[in-house]
């Protein structure tokens, strides 16, 4: 668990849980690593990494025979590939007792090993009679961690590859670590409401549907059920972000935004923004783009509803998610 000493800047960090050897441990079968410069260096400057590696944590050496995952993709056997030595109730035992360690960290997601038959999240290949392969299973402790923590962010770092699962990825560890925020230091009906106006845009390009029913869970939340309330919020602000936005997300969004500025932008600047969107909708530009000259008009005309809208600043600057065409 974090430090009750640990500083401002510390606590503010979403805690991710990773496969250890995805920043540079070097503890997989053949006594290597697979370090990730996008997380170690990039992501890692915003994050505090958990690090997590099932088979050295269970037991198994380095380095040590290879594994891979036998019989129904559904309950598969985590066996040595020359041996045939089964490891899975040894795995399971101790994903149990790991698992209500995590559940103490504090966690706002999970990086997981591409291709592991321990920590693969999808996609891992299951061997049945004759030597026949599905690319259908799941590694054993990822399994054990997304039956757990259902609703918590997790990614594998080969999907991160993507831009759009990466943005949407961050976008939801830094919101959760927000609400956790939220809830350590205030946790009020109040305050509920005010987390709640400040998302309101950035819900608004992930899941509109579900927009609606977080402002009725957070207009009818009462200090006798405030419990409840928080915890069906959490729920629905990650089942929300989870939704991956769009482009005609993004450019209703910014459409909603510019009507603030209906008596407050000249003729030109309103012909701008208006252009600036429209490049943006042809994928001519990155979204970045029209959030920047919004942001530009935010300060400009001093417009306060705006100013304090996530969606103009969902994560890290530096992290360039939004640099994508």
């Amino acid at each position: 668990m974090r430090s009750p000493g640990a500083t401002a800047e510390a606590q503010e960090r979403p805690r991710i849980g990773i496969s250890a050897c995805l920043v540079g441990q070097a503890v997989r079968y053949d006594g290597g690593h697979r370090r990730d410069r996008f997380l170690t260096d990039t992501l890692g400057k915003f994050v505090e990494w958990v690090p997590v590696c099932p088979e050295v944590e269970c037991g198994l050496p380095i380095p040590r025979e290879s594994m891979h995952l036998e019989g129904d993709s559904e309950s598969p056997r985590l066996v040595t590939t020359r041996t045939h030595i089964d490891h899975t109730e040894r795995m399971l035992r101790w994903a149990r007792k790991r698992l209500g360690e995590l559940a103490a960290e504090d966690l706002c997601g999970f990086v997981f090993k591409t291709n592991s038959p321990s920590s693969g999240m999808r996609g891992i290949k299951v061997y049945g009679k004759g030597r026949m392969t599905r690319k259908v299973g799941v590694g054993l402790f990822a399994r054990a961690f997304m039956e757990r923590f259902p609703l918590l962010p997790v990614e594998d770092e080969g999907r991160l590859h993507d831009a759009g699962l990466r943005e949407t990825f961050v976008e939801r560890i830094f919101a959760l670590r927000r609400y956790r925020r939220y809830r350590e230091l205030d946790g009020s009906v109040g305050g509920l409401v005010e987390f709640h106006a400040r998302h309101k845009m950035q819900l608004m390009a992930h899941g509109p549907k579900l927009l609606s029913e977080m402002g009725r869970a957070t207009a009818h939340a009462n200090e006798n059920r405030r419990s409840g309330v928080l915890e069906q919020y959490e729920e629905l602000l990650l089942k929300a972000l989870k939704q991956k936005t769009t482009v005609g997300k993004n450019a209703n969004v910014l459409f909603h935004m510019l009507g603030f500025f209906k008596d407050k932008l000249s003729a030109d600047e309103k012909r701008e923004m208006l252009e600036v969107i429209g490049e943006y909708k042809g994928e001519l530009v990155p979204l970045i783009v029209p959030v920047t000259l919004m942001r530009h008009y935010v300060r400009k005309y001093g417009e306060p509803y705006l100013a304090v809208q996530t969606y103009l600043n969902p994560h890290p600057v530096e992290l360039k998610l939004r640099n994508h065409a």
